[in-house]
């Protein structure tokens, strides 16, 4: 018997794959996301990159928390693809990967969870289950604080003229990037939130340098006066956070926790160990 536990952010989805008597492995796969895929196409993924690596008539439980997956009408896009893969699945949970961050940071205790990777989210978590959020309205109109935001903020500010020597040299002499592939990439090919969370390996590699530095930190201070200030528990509840843009800027997610006056928690890459010993009742 297998049981799958899914992760799935836009860029990436990382798999625990438990098996009864075996250890517990990690597989990954492009992200699944019913915002941007059907079911064909999310059935395509998980036939080519994951089926391979495991034997799909023993699945039969699948718990995925994914982004994007919201409502009944998304989570029933990523459930049809599952069970066509999995035939066999006698349990499928589709939730938002903000309870799975919950689960997995917070385990049983209450707190706020916050994601900080390619898009952001925070929510109220009692425990058990999601009490409170404040609605993510995406790449386009939201998620201060991620990845795509700041790759947005740091190329249009690249391309106004705002970037600082010698990081506008340097910048320049890595992309190469012109006004066209840029606008290309933002409007006409899928996934826009990936193609600028592309950039903040620039701001880690330059994170010493005050542009960079303050750029993170104020993006990081933006998404907590948005998205945590306004929760009644956010001075007395920890403050988590889970996703590789939290993680890589560190330092920069707790300064910006202490500006608003919040108590910093755990900072996770990833959910997936928490949320293995939630599912084994650690």
């Amino acid at each position: 018997m297998i049981t799958l536990l899914a992760d799935s952010g836009s860029t990436k989805t990382d798999w625990r794959v438990l098996s009864s008597g075996q250890k517990t492995y990690q597989l990954t796969t492009n992200g699944l996301n019913p915002y941007y895929q059907d079911t064909d196409a999310i059935y395509q993924t998980l036939t080519d990159q994951l089926a391979p690596h495991l034997l799909p008539q023993a699945v039969q439980a699948v718990y995925f928390y994914g982004a994007g997956c919201a409502n009944p009408e998304s989570n029933a896009v990523v459930e049809g693809a599952i069970r066509r893969a999995f035939p066999n699945s006698q349990t499928v949970l589709v939730a938002s990967d903000m309870l799975g961050a919950a689960r997995g940071a917070a385990g049983h205790e209450p707190g706020i969870v916050c994601i900080l990777g390619t898009g952001a989210n925070a929510c109220c978590y009692n425990g058990q289950t999601i009490t409170r959020t404040i609605q993510s309205l995406g790449f386009w109109l939201g998620d201060e604080g991620s990845g795509g935001y700041l790759g947005k903020t740091l190329v249009r500010d690249y391309f106004q003229q705002r970037l600082p020597e010698p990081l506008r040299q340097a910048f320049t002499d890595r992309y190469a990037l012109d006004r066209a592939t840029l606008l290309d990439n933002a409007y006409k090919k899928p996934f826009p939130n990936r193609y600028f969370a592309g950039f903040t390996p620039f701001l880690s590699e330059h994170i010493n340098h005050p542009y960079a530095n303050r750029l993170v930190t104020d993006a990081f201070v933006l998404f907590l006066e948005t998205y945590v200030r306004p929760f009644p528990e956010h001075e007395a509840w920890p403050i988590h956070v889970v996703g590789s843009v939290g993680y890589y800027f560190a330092e920069q997610l707790r300064q910006a926790v202490q500006a608003v006056g919040g108590q910093m928690g755990q900072i996770l890459k990833s959910p997936g160990d928490g949320l293995v010993q939630y599912h084994q009742g650690i």
